[in-house]
């Protein structure tokens, strides 16, 4: 079977988040999750061109209060789901969800636990984390999950902020993890099965408020994935977190039709000659990472 246009499609099924973390941006956007009707529309246009879809863009993914039927949909089209959640609403019922057999990978952002909860003891946050990826690890051997522990402070990363989740995930699996990973030598630790941690640098998010960084460069963005925002608009980024550069919208227009159009096709034209042609892509710290061939984090994020 050929390999599709796009490895992942970003699907942002809810902007809103349980959680204000230091890293990351707050939401500017009105509040809103994606409508199921809507949803089914992005899957039925999305599912002959991407290897899977990815329920994250902003926002916290378990907040959805039909993400079972989000599921379901994704399997009718035979769309597998990549999940990205702090995990903190984890819960029994949200555990058999997410064990779905649509689903092809959970990661869990433990990083985010401390720094939104800095006092506070982690162990029972953790204790349900445990729970379902052990629950994972017997009933869907298949199931990829990351434990992602980023925010370290340089590429070589010697952090502290980490360190108690660290010690908990080392005592729990019998591992010992790296204190010091050169993430632009590899980023992920497998501890057994298909669990891994994964590891990174912080980041700053794009914005117009920014000085321009540059004019050259590359982006990843409409070559191996875009994002679709919770009212349907198609931005050609993951980090396009306000929509800032909107190539149309799902409802008034064909996603194929969106993704030749005008807009479009000159910015990805310009990813592909090495020139960022819009203002948002000249102000965007994350790009040059691309040019330490670091794609890797790329496919994580």
């Amino acid at each position: 079977m050929s390999k599709k246009r796009f490895y992942k499609i970003n699907i942002e099924i809810s902007n809103i988040c349980n959680l204000q973390c230091s890293f990351c941006p707050k939401v500017i956007r009105s509040k809103k999750l994606m409508d199921v009707a809507l949803f089914e529309q992005v899957i039925r246009q999305v599912a002959p061109l991407t290897e899977m879809v990815c329920f994250h863009l902003m926002g916290e993914p378990l907040l959805h209060p039909k993400l079972d039927e989000l599921l379901e949909i994704c399997a009718r089209y035979s769309t597998p789901v990549f999940f990205v959640s702090n995990g903190v609403l984890l819960s029994d019922k949200r555990s058999e969800l997410l064990l779905h057999p649509v689903i092809r990978q959970v990661n869990f952002s433990l990083h985010s636990y401390l720094d939104n909860y800095p006092d506070k003891d982690p162990s029972e946050y953790l204790v349900r984390i445990f729970a379902f990826t052990d629950m994972a690890l017997e009933r869907r051997p298949d199931l990829y999950v990351n434990f992602r522990l980023w925010n370290l402070q340089d590429t070589i990363g010697k952090s502290s902020e980490n360190v108690l989740i660290r010690e908990r995930v080392e005592k729990h699996y019998g591992a010992t993890l790296r204190t010091d990973p050169n993430v632009r030598v590899t980023k992920s630790q497998n501890l057994r099965g298909r669990l891994y941690v994964h590891y990174d640098t912080e980041f700053t998010w794009p914005s117009l408020d920014l000085p321009v960084i540059g004019s050259k460069g590359t982006c990843y963005g409409l070559r191996n994935h875009f994002g679709i925002l919770a009212d349907g608009t198609v931005v050609p980024c993951c980090l396009d977190k306000e929509g800032q550069i909107p190539l149309g919208r799902v409802g008034e227009a064909p996603i194929e039709a969106i993704l030749s159009g005008e807009r479009a096709t000159h910015i990805l034209k310009g990813f592909l000659s090495g020139m960022l042609q819009e203002d948002l892509c000249q102000r965007c710290d994350y790009m040059t990472r691309f040019t330490e061939k670091s794609t890797e984090s790329v496919v994580q994020r």
